[in-house]
Protein backbone atom coordinates (compact mmCIF):
# COMPACT_ATOMS: atom_id res chain seq x y z
CA UNK A 1 0.00 0.00 0.00
CA UNK A 2 2.61 2.55 1.10
CA UNK A 3 4.95 1.43 -1.67
CA UNK A 4 2.25 2.17 -4.20
CA UNK A 5 1.60 5.59 -2.66
CA UNK A 6 5.32 6.46 -2.79
CA UNK A 7 5.56 5.26 -6.39
CA UNK A 8 2.53 7.32 -7.46
CA UNK A 9 3.84 10.35 -5.54
CA UNK A 10 7.19 10.08 -7.34
CA UNK A 11 5.43 9.89 -10.69
CA UNK A 12 3.32 12.92 -9.74
CA UNK A 13 6.43 14.94 -8.85
CA UNK A 14 8.07 14.03 -12.18
CA UNK A 15 4.89 15.12 -13.96
CA UNK A 16 4.90 18.38 -11.98
CA UNK A 17 8.47 19.19 -13.04
CA UNK A 18 7.66 18.50 -16.71
CA UNK A 19 4.50 20.58 -16.45
CA UNK A 20 6.39 23.50 -14.88
CA UNK A 21 8.82 23.58 -17.83
CA UNK A 22 5.99 23.50 -20.37
CA UNK A 23 4.04 26.19 -18.49
CA UNK A 24 7.05 28.50 -18.28
CA UNK A 25 8.00 28.13 -21.95
CA UNK A 26 4.49 28.54 -23.34
CA UNK A 27 3.67 31.53 -21.14
CA UNK A 28 6.76 33.35 -22.44
CA UNK A 29 5.73 32.56 -26.04
CA UNK A 30 2.61 34.73 -25.63
CA UNK A 31 2.99 37.73 -27.94
CA UNK A 32 3.49 41.10 -26.24
CA UNK A 33 5.82 42.60 -23.67
CA UNK A 34 4.62 43.27 -20.09
CA UNK A 35 7.09 46.18 -19.84
CA UNK A 36 5.35 48.10 -22.63
CA UNK A 37 1.94 47.17 -21.17
CA UNK A 38 3.00 48.80 -17.88
CA UNK A 39 4.87 51.82 -19.27
CA UNK A 40 2.92 52.44 -22.48
CA UNK A 41 4.18 53.16 -25.97
CA UNK A 42 5.67 56.54 -24.96
CA UNK A 43 8.29 55.03 -22.60
CA UNK A 44 11.93 55.87 -23.25
CA UNK A 45 14.51 53.09 -23.87
CA UNK A 46 16.11 53.91 -20.50
CA UNK A 47 12.83 53.45 -18.65
CA UNK A 48 12.18 50.16 -20.50
CA UNK A 49 15.67 48.83 -19.71
CA UNK A 50 15.40 49.86 -16.04
CA UNK A 51 12.03 48.17 -15.54
CA UNK A 52 13.13 45.06 -17.47
CA UNK A 53 16.14 44.72 -15.13
CA UNK A 54 13.97 45.23 -12.03
CA UNK A 55 11.59 42.48 -13.16
CA UNK A 56 14.44 40.13 -14.10
CA UNK A 57 13.28 39.91 -17.71
CA UNK A 58 16.75 40.72 -19.07
CA UNK A 59 18.10 37.38 -17.80
CA UNK A 60 18.32 34.33 -20.14
CA UNK A 61 15.09 32.32 -20.21
CA UNK A 62 16.78 29.27 -18.64
CA UNK A 63 17.98 31.30 -15.65
CA UNK A 64 14.53 32.88 -15.29
CA UNK A 65 13.03 29.37 -15.11
CA UNK A 66 15.44 28.17 -12.43
CA UNK A 67 14.88 31.34 -10.36
CA UNK A 68 11.10 30.86 -10.65
CA UNK A 69 11.17 27.09 -9.96
CA UNK A 70 13.52 27.54 -6.97
CA UNK A 71 11.26 30.19 -5.47
CA UNK A 72 8.16 28.07 -6.14
CA UNK A 73 9.68 25.21 -4.13
CA UNK A 74 9.87 27.62 -1.18
CA UNK A 75 6.23 28.67 -1.63
CA UNK A 76 7.06 31.91 -3.43
CA UNK A 77 5.35 32.10 -6.85
CA UNK A 78 6.79 35.51 -7.62
CA UNK A 79 5.36 39.02 -7.60
CA UNK A 80 2.53 40.20 -9.82
CA UNK A 81 3.70 42.72 -12.39
CA UNK A 82 0.32 44.49 -12.49
CA UNK A 83 -0.91 44.24 -8.88
CA UNK A 84 2.61 44.69 -7.42
CA UNK A 85 1.95 42.11 -4.69
CA UNK A 86 2.89 38.43 -4.17
CA UNK A 87 1.20 36.02 -6.58
CA UNK A 88 0.10 33.85 -3.65
CA UNK A 89 -1.92 36.81 -2.30
CA UNK A 90 -3.48 37.44 -5.73
CA UNK A 91 -4.51 33.77 -5.93
CA UNK A 92 -5.75 33.80 -2.32
CA UNK A 93 -7.98 36.81 -3.07
CA UNK A 94 -9.94 34.79 -5.65
CA UNK A 95 -9.59 31.35 -4.07
CA UNK A 96 -12.68 31.66 -1.86
CA UNK A 97 -14.97 32.33 -4.81
CA UNK A 98 -13.47 29.62 -7.05
CA UNK A 99 -13.31 26.91 -4.37
CA UNK A 100 -16.87 27.56 -3.16
CA UNK A 101 -18.13 27.63 -6.75
CA UNK A 102 -16.41 24.30 -7.48
CA UNK A 103 -17.71 22.73 -4.24
CA UNK A 104 -21.34 23.80 -4.81
CA UNK A 105 -21.14 22.69 -8.44
CA UNK A 106 -19.80 19.30 -7.37
CA UNK A 107 -22.75 18.90 -4.99
CA UNK A 108 -25.18 19.51 -7.90
CA UNK A 109 -23.22 17.09 -10.10
CA UNK A 110 -23.42 14.28 -7.52
CA UNK A 111 -27.03 14.92 -6.45
CA UNK A 112 -28.26 15.05 -10.06
CA UNK A 113 -25.87 12.83 -12.02
CA UNK A 114 -25.75 9.68 -9.86
CA UNK A 115 -29.45 9.23 -8.87
CA UNK A 116 -30.74 10.08 -12.34
CA UNK A 117 -28.14 7.76 -13.90
CA UNK A 118 -29.31 4.93 -11.62
CA UNK A 119 -32.96 5.57 -12.56
CA UNK A 120 -32.07 5.58 -16.28
CA UNK A 121 -30.23 2.25 -15.90
CA UNK A 122 -33.04 0.60 -13.91
CA UNK A 123 -35.63 1.82 -16.44
CA UNK A 124 -33.46 0.87 -19.43
CA UNK A 125 -35.27 1.02 -22.77
CA UNK A 126 -38.37 2.80 -21.42
CA UNK A 127 -39.62 6.28 -22.34
CA UNK A 128 -38.15 7.56 -19.06
CA UNK A 129 -34.69 6.26 -19.96
CA UNK A 130 -34.91 7.80 -23.43
CA UNK A 131 -36.05 11.15 -22.01
CA UNK A 132 -33.30 11.30 -19.38
CA UNK A 133 -30.60 10.22 -21.84
CA UNK A 134 -31.81 12.79 -24.39
CA UNK A 135 -31.79 15.55 -21.77
CA UNK A 136 -28.24 14.55 -20.78
CA UNK A 137 -27.06 14.74 -24.38
CA UNK A 138 -28.66 18.18 -24.74
CA UNK A 139 -27.03 19.55 -21.57
CA UNK A 140 -23.65 18.08 -22.53
CA UNK A 141 -23.75 19.72 -25.97
CA UNK A 142 -24.88 23.22 -24.88
CA UNK A 143 -22.04 25.70 -24.09
CA UNK A 144 -21.77 26.71 -20.45
CA UNK A 145 -21.85 30.45 -21.20
CA UNK A 146 -25.13 30.01 -23.14
CA UNK A 147 -26.73 28.21 -20.18
CA UNK A 148 -25.43 30.93 -17.86
CA UNK A 149 -26.86 33.76 -19.96
CA UNK A 150 -30.32 32.14 -20.04
CA UNK A 151 -30.24 31.47 -16.30
CA UNK A 152 -29.51 35.18 -15.76
CA UNK A 153 -32.34 36.15 -18.15
CA UNK A 154 -34.95 33.92 -16.48
CA UNK A 155 -34.07 33.74 -12.76
CA UNK A 156 -32.41 37.16 -12.30
CA UNK A 157 -33.85 39.56 -14.88
CA UNK A 158 -37.45 38.23 -15.22
CA UNK A 159 -38.24 36.44 -11.94
CA UNK A 160 -35.78 38.36 -9.73
CA UNK A 161 -35.21 35.33 -7.50
CA UNK A 162 -31.40 35.32 -7.54
CA UNK A 163 -28.63 37.90 -8.13
CA UNK A 164 -27.16 37.97 -11.62
CA UNK A 165 -23.52 38.86 -10.91
CA UNK A 166 -20.85 39.55 -8.31
CA UNK A 167 -20.10 37.76 -5.06
CA UNK A 168 -19.54 39.39 -1.64
CA UNK A 169 -17.43 37.20 0.66
CA UNK A 170 -19.25 35.07 3.25
CA UNK A 171 -16.95 36.70 5.83
CA UNK A 172 -18.48 40.09 5.04
CA UNK A 173 -22.01 41.37 5.78
CA UNK A 174 -24.59 38.76 4.81
CA UNK A 175 -22.61 35.70 5.85
CA UNK A 176 -23.69 32.37 4.38
CA UNK A 177 -26.66 34.02 2.65
CA UNK A 178 -24.12 35.40 0.18
CA UNK A 179 -23.86 31.86 -1.24
CA UNK A 180 -27.02 32.65 -3.22
CA UNK A 181 -24.75 34.64 -5.57
CA UNK A 182 -23.11 31.33 -6.56
CA UNK A 183 -26.31 29.34 -7.24
CA UNK A 184 -26.81 30.40 -10.86
CA UNK A 185 -23.09 30.05 -11.80
CA UNK A 186 -22.95 26.63 -10.16
CA UNK A 187 -26.07 25.48 -12.04
CA UNK A 188 -24.54 26.63 -15.32
CA UNK A 189 -21.24 24.89 -14.55
CA UNK A 190 -22.93 21.72 -13.29
CA UNK A 191 -25.16 21.17 -16.34
CA UNK A 192 -22.61 19.54 -18.71
CA UNK A 193 -20.74 17.77 -15.91
CA UNK A 194 -23.92 16.29 -14.38
CA UNK A 195 -24.86 15.03 -17.84
CA UNK A 196 -21.46 13.34 -18.12
CA UNK A 197 -21.81 11.65 -14.70
CA UNK A 198 -25.39 10.60 -15.57
CA UNK A 199 -24.28 8.89 -18.78
CA UNK A 200 -21.29 7.30 -17.06
CA UNK A 201 -23.36 6.01 -14.11
CA UNK A 202 -25.98 4.54 -16.46
CA UNK A 203 -23.38 2.78 -18.63
CA UNK A 204 -21.45 1.45 -15.63
CA UNK A 205 -24.67 0.21 -13.96
CA UNK A 206 -25.68 -1.66 -17.12
CA UNK A 207 -22.23 -3.29 -17.41
CA UNK A 208 -22.21 -4.43 -13.78
CA UNK A 209 -25.80 -5.73 -14.00
CA UNK A 210 -24.60 -8.34 -16.53
CA UNK A 211 -22.10 -9.87 -14.09
CA UNK A 212 -22.65 -13.39 -12.71
CA UNK A 213 -22.80 -12.28 -9.08
CA UNK A 214 -25.72 -9.98 -9.90
CA UNK A 215 -27.63 -12.85 -11.49
CA UNK A 216 -26.77 -14.99 -8.47
CA UNK A 217 -28.09 -12.32 -6.11
CA UNK A 218 -31.36 -12.17 -8.03
CA UNK A 219 -31.64 -15.99 -8.10
CA UNK A 220 -31.25 -16.06 -4.30
CA UNK A 221 -34.38 -13.95 -4.03
CA UNK A 222 -32.75 -10.74 -2.85
CA UNK A 223 -35.08 -7.79 -3.40
CA UNK A 224 -34.45 -5.79 -6.64
CA UNK A 225 -33.95 -2.60 -4.60
CA UNK A 226 -31.19 -4.21 -2.53
CA UNK A 227 -29.53 -5.72 -5.61
CA UNK A 228 -29.40 -2.31 -7.25
CA UNK A 229 -28.24 -0.28 -4.25
CA UNK A 230 -25.93 -2.75 -2.48
CA UNK A 231 -24.45 -4.83 -5.31
CA UNK A 232 -24.83 -3.04 -8.65
CA UNK A 233 -24.36 0.60 -7.65
CA UNK A 234 -21.50 -0.08 -5.25
CA UNK A 235 -19.43 -1.81 -7.95
CA UNK A 236 -20.47 0.67 -10.63
CA UNK A 237 -19.18 3.56 -8.51
CA UNK A 238 -15.60 2.44 -9.10
CA UNK A 239 -15.71 3.94 -12.59
CA UNK A 240 -17.78 6.95 -11.56
CA UNK A 241 -15.43 7.94 -8.71
CA UNK A 242 -12.52 8.32 -11.13
CA UNK A 243 -14.71 10.70 -13.13
CA UNK A 244 -15.52 12.64 -9.94
CA UNK A 245 -11.83 13.35 -9.43
CA UNK A 246 -11.24 14.68 -12.91
CA UNK A 247 -14.53 16.61 -12.85
CA UNK A 248 -13.63 18.38 -9.59
CA UNK A 249 -10.21 19.38 -10.90
CA UNK A 250 -11.68 20.41 -14.26
CA UNK A 251 -14.31 22.61 -12.57
CA UNK A 252 -11.58 24.93 -11.31
CA UNK A 253 -10.19 25.46 -14.80
CA UNK A 254 -13.61 25.45 -16.52
CA UNK A 255 -14.76 28.20 -14.17
CA UNK A 256 -12.80 30.74 -16.25
CA UNK A 257 -15.73 31.31 -18.63
CA UNK A 258 -18.43 31.08 -15.96
CA UNK A 259 -16.69 33.57 -13.65
CA UNK A 260 -16.37 35.99 -16.58
CA UNK A 261 -20.09 35.68 -17.52
CA UNK A 262 -21.25 36.20 -13.92
CA UNK A 263 -18.53 38.78 -13.06
CA UNK A 264 -17.32 36.69 -10.12
CA UNK A 265 -14.07 37.77 -8.40
CA UNK A 266 -12.51 34.31 -8.73
CA UNK A 267 -9.19 32.88 -9.86
CA UNK A 268 -10.48 32.18 -13.38
CA UNK A 269 -11.38 35.81 -13.98
CA UNK A 270 -7.99 36.86 -12.58
CA UNK A 271 -6.29 34.59 -15.14
CA UNK A 272 -8.18 36.19 -18.04
CA UNK A 273 -7.25 39.69 -16.86
CA UNK A 274 -3.63 38.62 -16.30
CA UNK A 275 -3.36 37.24 -19.84
CA UNK A 276 -4.60 40.57 -21.26
CA UNK A 277 -2.04 42.42 -19.08
CA UNK A 278 0.84 39.99 -19.86
CA UNK A 279 1.21 39.40 -16.12
CA UNK A 280 3.44 36.32 -16.48
CA UNK A 281 3.97 35.51 -12.76
CA UNK A 282 0.21 35.36 -12.04
CA UNK A 283 -0.54 33.20 -15.11
CA UNK A 284 2.29 30.81 -14.28
CA UNK A 285 1.34 30.64 -10.60
CA UNK A 286 -2.36 29.92 -11.22
CA UNK A 287 -1.67 27.23 -13.82
CA UNK A 288 0.94 25.61 -11.55
CA UNK A 289 -1.57 25.51 -8.66
CA UNK A 290 -4.21 23.94 -10.94
CA UNK A 291 -1.70 21.30 -12.09
CA UNK A 292 -0.90 20.49 -8.45
CA UNK A 293 -4.62 20.12 -7.70
CA UNK A 294 -5.02 17.75 -10.67
CA UNK A 295 -2.12 15.59 -9.48
CA UNK A 296 -3.26 15.47 -5.84
CA UNK A 297 -6.87 14.65 -6.75
CA UNK A 298 -5.74 11.98 -9.23
CA UNK A 299 -3.56 10.39 -6.54
CA UNK A 300 -6.41 10.40 -4.01
CA UNK A 301 -8.76 8.82 -6.57
CA UNK A 302 -6.26 6.02 -7.29
CA UNK A 303 -5.89 5.28 -3.58
CA UNK A 304 -9.67 5.35 -3.05
CA UNK A 305 -10.05 2.40 -5.46
CA UNK A 306 -8.60 0.12 -2.80
CA UNK A 307 -11.24 1.15 -0.27
CA UNK A 308 -14.17 0.98 -2.69
CA UNK A 309 -13.27 -2.48 -3.98
CA UNK A 310 -10.92 -4.69 -1.90
CA UNK A 311 -10.41 -6.90 -4.97
CA UNK A 312 -8.39 -4.13 -6.59
CA UNK A 313 -4.68 -4.69 -6.02
CA UNK A 314 -2.47 -1.60 -5.87
CA UNK A 315 0.57 -2.46 -7.92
Amino acid sequence: MWGYVLKRTGAALATLVAASVIIFIFIHLIPGDPVFVMLGDQATPEQVAKLRTRLGLDEPLVLQYFYWAGSALQGDLGRSIFFDQPVTEVIADGAETSLLLAAITMVWVILIGVPVGVIAAVKRGTWLDQTLSGAAMLLASVPTFWVGLYLILVFAAQLGWLPSSGYPSIFEEGGLSNLRYLLLPSFALAAPNAALILRLTRASMLDVSKEDYIRTARAKGISPRRVVLRHTLRNALLVVVSAFGFTLAALISEAVVTETVFALPGVGRTVVQSILRRDYPVIQGVILVIVCLYLVINLLVDISYRFLDPRVELQ
